[in-house]
């Protein structure tokens, strides 16, 4: 079974083998889930480990293949079975190998009936999304992108909250309908080029061939094609204004399938940004970069500022995700905006530096995030499990004096999300804003508004949850259980390490 295949197919191998084991066989069920999510991590550490080390920088990490497989599928129609992983793929296979076995255990300590159909959904989903990150054939990488929408609805739909069915529905309405967008824009690209392989309409749009080829069907052509990706790719990071389905579907999801929605499945989006958008679209994308990028300080400003303006916990950490992931876009339009600015000479060496140091960041930052938000969202479960279900910001006080240990990691996740240096979050938002300072200063210099934010929301929370007088529902909550401490204690020494050594992620992709 070749590798990169086997990464995607063997979750789905354990959901099928679980539709085998007797309902009522619960610890059957879970250990066989847990051990076929956590294959993704083992072989995605194979897979590091057989890697020769790169050259070249960030910038061209999705340019260097280390491993390929490619085999005729349909080729009447020119379609091929076409997988691939380089730095950015394997960075996000990895996270995709630490999520998803400690979302699938948050969920099953949490849910009490149908279990076995947890399992099946969330190998279901990590395998979809592990197909997103390999599948350089647009016609197989659709599939994955809409089938990880199945298993998240149901997730969401039948464990979910309160407000669960509007959530799930929304979820889906708005994925699918930026995915039809682009499903359109990629079959007039088929009916130009003839393919749908991601490397070869890559080397066309290097060479120009590709814009040339658009714009004789017509002069709107190539920017109707850029608007469809560009729409289905904004709904699922997401990028203001489409945001608005977010909150609901983070803060409606159970712990779990919120911890792999902001953990792995916003880094698709993200991931087709870089995969798809920049380099099928360099021209276009650089002469949008000044709109998008006030959309990405759109998002990054007022999540933070919304996230400040929230009194549930998954709200706050939700609208946060969406501060977080506007400063990877920020970085991407801003080096969009400033690509070939700089004639040749010292200036256009400095500008190669800047436009480096954001790709750097954004790969950093996309880790980073989906380390930390989902260490969030599980230490919100945990206050909402011990506490009956309560999860407002003024229903708690001084946690950490009846659960120190609780307090301690959660404390971890929570000021890596804020970026305090020398730990995980900081080193990547030290270098987007290096980046972005370099290539475009004024909005580097209005993003600070949201890191001034998101400092004050989140000390805020640290402050009225964790300190003061034990208060509210913080009599019942206990510390840590040693299930929990599986999952946390991993994710917080990550957070350290990573915090004074990057250079351990930087070697994927440098």
């Amino acid at each position: 079974m070749p590798l990169l295949t086997s990464i995607i197919f063997i979750p789905w191998l354990g959901a099928l083998l679980l539709l085998l084991v007797p309902r009522k066989n619960e610890t059957l069920c879970r250990a066989l889930a847990l051990l076929f999510s956590a294959s993704t991590l083992a072989l995605g550490a194979a897979a590091w480990a057989l890697s020769a080390p790169g050259e070249g920088g960030a910038a061209n990490a999705w340019n260097r293949f280390q491993f390929v497989e490619q085999h005729a599928w349909i080729e009447s129609l020119n379609i091929g079975y076409h997988l691939g992983l380089d730095g950015v793929s394997l960075l996000l296979v990895l996270l995709t190998g630490l999520v998803g076995p400690a979302a699938l255990h948050a969920t099953l300590c949490a849910v009490r009936e149908g279990r076995r159909l947890v399992c099946i959904l969330f190998l279901l989903l990590q395998g979809a999304a592990l197909g997103v990150f390999l599948a350089l054939d647009f016609f197989h990488w659709f599939i994955f992108w809409e089938l990880s929408l199945v298993p998240a609805f149901f997730l969401i739909r039948l464990w979910g909250g309160a407000g669960a069915a509007r959530a799930a529905y929304q979820f889906v309405i708005y994925t699918m309908g930026g995915g039809a967008f682009m499903l359109l824009a990629f079959a007039a690209l088929y009916a130009v080029t003839g393919t749908f392989d991601f490397t070869a309409l890559a080397r066309m749009a290097l060479e120009g061939s590709l814009t040339t080829a658009l714009a004789a069907a017509g002069p709107a052509v190539p920017w109707l094609v850029f608007g469809g990706v560009l729409l289905g790719l904004a709904v699922k990071v997401p990028l203001f204004p489409f945001h608005t389905w977010l909150p609901d579907a983070y803060a409606e999801a159970p712990a779990g399938a919120s911890m792999f929605l902001t953990g792995v499945m916003s880094k698709m989006g993200l991931y087709g940004f870089l995969r798809i958008l920049a380099p099928l679209f360099p021209e276009q994308l650089r002469a949008a970069a000044p709109v998008l990028l006030v959309l990405a300080l759109c998002g990054v400003v007022l999540g933070a500022f919304a996230a400040l303006r929230q009194t549930d916990l998954k709200r706050m950490i939700a609208y946060s995700s969406v501060n977080h992931l506007g400063y990877c876009l920020l970085a991407l339009f801003a080096a969009a905006a400033a690509g070939s600015a700089c004639p040749a000479g010292p200036a256009h060496a400095a500008a190669l530096a800047d436009h480096d140091s954001a790709c750097t960041g954004i790969l950093l930052q996309m880790f980073n995030h989906g380390l930390s938000a989902a260490a969030l969202f599980y230490c919100i479960g945990i206050l909402e499990a011990r506490s009956g279900g309560l999860r407002g910001i003024g229903d708690f006080g001084g946690v950490r004096k009846v659960a120190p240990v609780f307090a301690l990691f959660c404390g971890v996740a929570m000021f890596s999300s804020l970026g305090l240096p020398g730990l995980n979050g900081f080193v990547g938002e030290f270098l987007i804003f290096r980046g972005v300072f370099g290539a475009v200063p004024w909005a580097a210099a209005a993003a600070c508004a949201g890191l001034l934010v998101t400092a004050l929301f989140l000390l805020t929370f640290w402050q009225r949850v964790f300190h003061g007088p034990v208060a509210g529902a913080s009599e019942k909550v206990t510390d840590l259980a040693a299930r929990e401490l599986v999952v946390l204690a991993p994710a917080a020494a990550l957070m350290l390490l990573l915090g004074v050594w990057p250079q351990l992620l930087i070697n994927l992709f440098m």
